[in-house]
């Protein structure tokens, strides 16, 4: 039985689309869309007859702007002065692109195979046009090819031919992308990842993803236009963000509530899904109901850092008070036309308990106010609840939180709290942990135990396993401090696959933190290129819980005026700013209180930008701190329940391939802590899902994958004598299974190639026939010619290793030229292997192995390798280069100035760009292959000379 082609697949998406009430409309090319745009525009807007230049000024104001910019214009009206006729005045007239408020009323259309041509010419798929403009993309692949490269093609459509045609592809909001089988969408944003893609699901999280299936509720023409017009997000970093089904359903259970009740309610979202968009979305539209006075967003001052404030002011303007002035907010609530205030607890409750405040703010008691708290599970907030409450006598709250408060989590060490439920009521909608890695919302964590130590009972003289015993002497022994130390520094490049990710260290006091930091700053004092260690604690006096009870107490970067400090504490800190200081050039300290929280902001920004290796913490930024380049938390601290998962989720935010998991590494048996929370936040079988399976398991699997390949391919030799497109296809694939198996098991500290079948120089050698077919698929000379290669993502970033580049091989060509001649020729081998096995070196691969073959054995072992090197590189790239202008009649100026632009705006010319440069005009049927032809030239030119040589070069 054959497989269901694209074609099939389109012909029947198309025809339920008109069952659903969409307008079939062919439009072939440029001037029928322009045609078709000009009478929807016309119907949309009471069927107004738009002459042609009042037509072409409304199509000058579309063809303006970024993608974010059009997307303002789209939700805007345009001030269309009209000409004067028939005796009648001038008049303007104010013309809509997309009604917002009565979203179904809007003109449906669907059309297929549109041809743009921009830098090369494109058909694309099937495109929902509303009131005219392509608002929605669809692409679609054959059943069984890989959905991601339907992503790709989108991606490329952006960049070749979306500006094409008065940039009308521009205003596109949403993408869909199908094999039939499984559907996604995403937001029109150029810049991000396959990761950024979503299944639609039902309330209860059930995913819809048979094309179909997820037409019949996603595409329905009211549901798909309020997608638009109320749950994408235009951001002030010029981002298009798209809801996810859950958020989604989030919110309208929010407002629905407002509308139909006075009841309160929680949303109980693990943490990493984006909870602050979720609730952020739904203040925006509770605080246009009619009924709704204003709308308080409430967070903890802790949370109001660079990025959060930075987000907030993005969705809506201003409306972040960072400061710590509650006199700030007292003026917010009496200004009518603020109808939005994202706010500190702490200022809130200031305003409504200190009789100053009081006076200014009583007439707002009866208002109808609706509260929005943030992390709803901090136990701050149980404090001022009741007070929010008394004053507020017609509010209405809502919490949001990734880890509820219930009976078994309540007791915080001094007392039961009352649970989110006693604070809030019914639960409105679930999204747990095991739902958000089902649909790779969030990453899985690896969690490894490190440490079992020999303890010698005193009474009986016996050598006990002191795994499971928590004994402050040992816990706190210096040698043990030492070891974790040595331990980390040994793994953590490993772990982080440096330099991509980073990582926290959490320890269970300040004293701990004092020593551990000193460890790492001595260990690494003659170290060439040490590990950035950052720290930050509070210092106001605290009375330690005794219980230690692993909740994670609020630790907030403001101390309190007339707080008692720890003298002590505070001045190992201020000695640890002065490294930080000195490490990035920086200014803080904790002399003033704005100063410290300033330093807190910047640590929060360089964490995210990976400028920090570990940060070392006792408790913040265990809690509500987002950074996806974080992937690994040491933990030498009791943790549990909320506070377990929550220190645990900072490292599971989903960021690119390479980032498979959350590391824990645990220095504390905290295993069944572990367990115990997990089940307490999903469900009794959510480990299976939550947790990594075992180092072993996964050598199994790569075992197992091992014996595949090998059934394939017995041999390295054998890949190059596949019979056909179908055997490389297999290859292919299962070779991509041990990429992604190892891509987990070089993450484990047991570790270790001799585990594997597969060994080291083999899995090299494989890796490098992988690329090889890779780079004839890509190098394709015939465009029409169609290989079910092309439908396979070979997920090269599992492969690109940042370190390894031009410079980082000329390091080992030092060091082979002052080898005996046996030596050499061996690690010479392992170097030309390392070659033609990276994806960013491929490219350089013929040079590189002349210059080892032919002239470093002329070489003394006194001379300069590198200065040899560079000479012989310039004179390679200076023989190309003229090659390239000779066999392409290229104006070297012109190829100089376009190499120079792409150093600067890493962009590659443009098709103008490259017809500018030539020395003959081509002729109109010749030009579009000699376009492509010296487009590939140029990009091979700058593959080989110019990317990846590294900083030595």
């Amino acid at each position: 039985m054959s497989t269901q082609s694209e074609f099939a697949l389109e012909q029947g998406l198309i025809e339920q689309l008109e069952r659903m009430e969409y307008a079939r409309v062919r439009i072939d090319d440029k001037t029928a869309m322009l045609a078709n745009l000009k009478h929807q525009l016309e119907i949309h807007n009471g069927d107004i007859q738009l002459t042609q230049p009042e037509f072409e000024r409304i199509l000058n104001h579309l063809n303006t702007g970024s993608i974010v910019e059009r997307a303002r214009i789209l939700r805007d009206k345009f001030a269309l002065k009209r000409e004067a006729a028939n005796g009648k005045a001038a008049e303007t007239v104010y013309i809509s692109f997309l009604n917002c408020d009565d979203w179904c009323m809007n003109e449906f259309q669907v059309t297929n195979q549109v041809g743009m041509e921009g830098k090369r010419k494109n058909r694309y798929d099937v495109t929902l046009l509303i009131n005219g403009l392509p608002l929605v993309q669809i692409e679609l692949k054959r059943r069984g090819a890989e959905l991601k490269v339907a992503f790709n093609q989108v991606n490329r459509y952006q960049h070749e031919s979306f500006d094409a045609g008065a940039g009308l592809f521009q205003y596109v909001q949403l993408f869909i992308i199908s094999n039939g089988v499984n559907t996604k969408y995403f937001a029109n944003n150029k810049n991000q990842s396959f990761q950024q893609t979503f299944y639609w699901t039902d309330k209860d999280n059930n995913r819809l993803s048979d094309l179909c299936e997820f037409a019949d509720v996603f595409l329905k023409p009211c549901h798909i236009a309020k997608m638009i017009t109320h749950y994408t997000v235009i951001t002030e970093e010029g981002v298009l963000k798209v809801l996810r089904p859950y958020q989604f359903y989030a919110t309208e259970a929010l407002v629905d509530r407002v509308k139909n009740s006075n009841d309160n309610a929680y949303i109980w979202h693990t943490t990493g899904s984006g909870k602050t968009l979720t609730s952020f979305k739904a203040s925006q539209i509770i605080m246009r109901l009619p009924k709704v006075h204003k709308v308080l967003f409430v967070v903890d001052r802790k949370d109001l850092d660079y990025q959060t404030t930075h987000e907030f002011n993005a969705f809506a303007k201003d409306s972040v008070d960072a400061t710590t002035n509650t006199h700030n907010l007292v003026t917010q609530l009496n200004d009518d036309s603020t109808k939005l205030i994202v706010t500190t607890i702490q200022k809130l409750n200031n305003a409504i308990v200190k009789e100053h405040y009081l006076d200014r703010i009583k007439h707002l008691q009866d208002k109808k106010f609706v509260f929005i708290f943030d992390e709803c599970h901090r136990s701050q907030f149980g404090l001022v609840h009741q007070n929010i409450k008394n004053f507020f006598r017609n509010a209405q709250m809502f919490g949001f939180t990734g880890t509820p408060i219930f009976a078994d989590n309540a007791n915080n060490g001094f007392g039961l709290l009352k649970t989110t439920r006693d604070l809030f009521g019914e639960c409105l909608h679930k999204y747990v942990i095991v739902d958000a890695i089902r649909d790779e919302n969030v990453l899985r964590f690896s969690v490894e135990y490190v440490g079992r130590y020999q303890y010698k009972d005193s009474a009986n003289q016996v050598d006990i396993e002191v795994e499971d015993i928590d004994r402050k002497e040992l816990l706190d022994s210096p040698q043990r401090l030492e070891k974790i130390v040595d331990y980390i520094l040994a793994h953590h490049a490993q772990k982080t696959k440096a330099p991509s990710f980073t990582a926290m260290f959490c320890v269970s006091s300040i004293n701990a933190l004092i020593h551990y930091y000193e460890l790492f700053k001595q260990k690494q004092a003659k170290t060439a290129h040490p590990l950035k260690i950052a720290t930050i604690f509070s210092y106001a006096a605290n009375e330690e819980n005794p219980l230690a009870n692993g909740l994670i107490p609020e630790e907030s970067p403001d101390v309190p005026s007339g707080a008692r400090v720890n003298q002590s504490s505070r001045d190992k800190l201020d000695e640890f700013i002065g490294d930080y200081n000195a490490l990035f050039g920086t200014k803080y300290s904790t002399n003033d209180n704005q100063s410290f929280y300033n330093y807190y902001q910047d640590i929060a920004k360089r964490v995210r930008s990976g400028e920090i290796d570990i940060l070392l913490v006792v408790n913040m930024f265990l809690t509500g701190f987002d950074s996806p380049r974080l992937n690994t938390l040491y933990v030498d601290k009791n943790l549990k329940f909320h506070g377990l998962v929550q220190a645990f989720s900072r490292t599971n935010r989903i960021l690119n391939e390479k980032k498979s998991q959350g590391n824990i590494v645990c220095f504390r048996n905290l295993k069944v802590a572990t367990d115990e929370a997990i089940t307490l936040f999903s469900n009794k079988n959510a480990k299976e899902t939550v947790l990594l399976e075992p180092y072993e398991t996964y050598v199994q699997q790569f075992n197992q994958a091992t014996e595949a390949l090998l059934a394939i391919a017995p041999t390295v030799a054998s890949v190059d004598t596949l019979p056909d497109e179908n055997a490389e296809l297999a290859f292919v694939t299962k070779f991509r299974e041990l990429l992604r198996i190892k891509n987990i098991l070089t993450t484990f500290a047991d570790f270790e190639d001799t585990d594997l079948a597969l060994d080291a120089q083999q899995f090299e050698d494989y890796k490098s026939k992988y690329l090889d077919i890779h780079d004839k698929v890509k190098k394709r000379s015939n465009p029409e010619q169609v290989s079910i290669l092309e439908d396979v993502d070979f997920e090269l970033s599992l492969i690109h290793r940042d370190e390894i580049n031009v410079a980082y091989i000329l390091n080992l060509l030092v060091s082979l030229n002052k080898l005996d001649p046996i030596d050499a020729k061996k690690r010479q081998k392992e170097i030309i292997d390392l070659v033609a096995g990276e994806v960013q070196l491929r490219s350089k691969r013929a040079l590189i192995e002349a210059f080892i073959e032919e002239n470093l054995p002329k070489l003394k072992p006194s001379d300069n390798v590198i200065q040899a090197f560079e000479s012989y590189w310039t004179d390679s790239k200076k023989e190309a280069f003229s090659e390239l202008c000779k066999a392409e009649n290229i104006n070297p100026q012109e190829l100089e100035k376009l190499l120079n632009h792409y150093a600067f705006a890493n962009r590659l010319p443009r098709e103008q760009e490259i017809v500018d440069s030539l020395n003959f005009k081509p002729k109109i049927l010749e030009r579009k292959p000699i376009i492509k032809r010296v487009a590939d030239k140029i990009k091979s030119f700058i593959d080989t000379f110019i990317e990846g040589m590294g900083g030595s070069v």
